[in-house]
Formats: structure tokens, C-alpha cells, sequence
């Protein structure tokens, strides 16, 4: 199977985490999408009854096209479960996210649920965080000298994402730098601390103590690994 086959694999087998009555977390991303998609499906032909809540403006637009009812965080107490994917994920399924540029939203959304399931196919998956760049999402006010900071405590290089040319806008109206670390972030949660004290920095693309469940697509077909095993 091509890697785009595996996505969808995994992106609709991580349905089996959703029930009718279910506040939905609904994440950003390549993979994810095949999740909405499915999702959207069971809606109009199965009358499975959902709120879902999404993590970008994108997600929501996706979801508004599928069918799928949503609802703003603030108007739930909580969510049952959220689907997102993942850009790498450790053997302590602690995760780095932020490709799609929606990490903050992401991660408001991923704190407030029950549980996290992350689709993912097996490239993601890693000994060791940091091959994939750190994105960190920072405020427009002096930017540049939030990244000469990011820099100097990690000590690595730190670019300023680009969207056609020019500074990338996340839905929140600020910045994301990505911080070309190498698989080095053997200790995320201090990472993810010392970033936070950062006062120019919104918020770190490591979500730590979250994720329980990775839905895996690789050439052996999908598997489901869960925290502890």
C-alpha cells in the first residue's frame, strides 16, 4: 500500500473510538482528514449522533462540507475523546506536533478531553523526538528577538515558518518557528517547561502525557498500540 492508502486506513479505523453521544475533538492534519471524512459518512448513513469541535479552520470547514454538527469548546463540559494525528510520536507516546500550523489549538483542545487517539503511519513513529523540526508558536511583538531566545536554549537553529514568501499566520494571528533540534529531546516535559518560560512564546509543539492510543498504519497493515504495553 502507497503512504497516502495507509492514512486513510488508519484515519478510519480510529472511528472505532467514537460512539453516538460523543463530544468529538476533531485534529488537523493529512492523515486526520480520512477520520472526518468517515465520520461525516457514519453522520448521514449510520445517524450517529456527534458534536464535534475542531482544532483549525480548515478541520472546521471539512466537517461543516461532511455533515458532521459542531460546537465551540467553550459552549461543552469537555470532550470524550479527540482524534489528531501526529508528527512524531516516542516510545512513551509523548508526541511532537505543529506541521499543520495548529498546535495552540490543538493542544486547548486535547487538554480538555477524556482521552487522545492519534492516527499515524509508521514513519512518525521514533526512539527519539526532534528529527522532525520543533515548531513553537510565537507572538508577532519583537518575534525576532523570541527567536534569538529559542535559540539560545536549545542550541540549534531556529527558522521562521514560511507560507508563499512570506511570515506564516497561524488562526490565532501569530508565528510559528520551527527549532531543528536532531533527535536529541530525550526529556520533552523539561523541553516543553523551559520553552513556556519563554515570555514571547504562545505555546511548544510537544504534547506531553496525552495521547493514549496510536492508531499505526505501516506495510503490515493497522495496528493499535496503547500506553503501557
Amino acid at each position: 500500500m502507497d503512504v497516502e492508502a495507509l492514512k486513510e486506513e488508519a484515519g478510519v479505523a480510529a472511528c472505532a473510538y467514537v460512539k453516538s453521544g460523543m463530544n468529538v475533538g476533531l485534529g488537523t492534519g493529512s492523515t486526520v482528514k480520512y477520520t472526518i471524512l468517515e465520520l461525516g459518512r457514519r453522520v448521514r448513513e449510520e445517524r450517529l449522533e456527534i458534536v464535534g469541535v475542531p482544532t483549525s479552520l480548515a478541520t472546521r470547514d471539512l466537517a461543516m462540507e461532511v455533515g458532521i454538527p459542531l460546537a465551540d469548546l467553550d459552549e461543552l463540559e469537555g470532550l470524550d475523546v479527540v482524534i489528531d494525528g501526529t508528527d512524531e510520536f516516542d516510545p512513551q507516546f509523548q508526541l511532537i506536533k505543529g506541521g499543520g500550523a495548529a498546535l495552540l489549538r490543538e493542544k486547548v483542545v486535547a487538554q480538555s478531553s477524556a482521552s487522545m487517539v492519534v492516527v499515524a503511519d509508521g514513519r512518525k513513529q521514533v526512539d527519539t523526538l526532534g528529527a522532525f523540526p520543533l515548531p513553537i508558536e510565537v507572538t508577532p511583538f519583537s518575534y525576532n528577538t523570541t527567536k534569538r531566545a529559542i535559540e539560545k536554549l536549545l542550541g540549534c537553529k531556529v527558522a521562521m515558518r514560511l507560507s508563499n514568501e512570506a511570515l506564516l499566520t497561524t488562526d490565532n494571528g501569530n508565528y510559528i518557528v520551527d527549532a531543528h533540534t536532531g533527535p536529541t529531546l530525550t526529556n520533552p516535559e523539561e523541553t516543553e517547561r523551559r520553552l513556556l518560560n519563554l515570555a514571547g512564546v504562545v505555546q511548544v509543539g510537544l504534547f506531553n502525557n496525552m495521547c493514549d492510543v496510536v492508531v499505526l498504519a505501516s506495510s503490515e497493515g493497522v495496528s493499535i498500540l496503547e500506553k503501557g504495553d
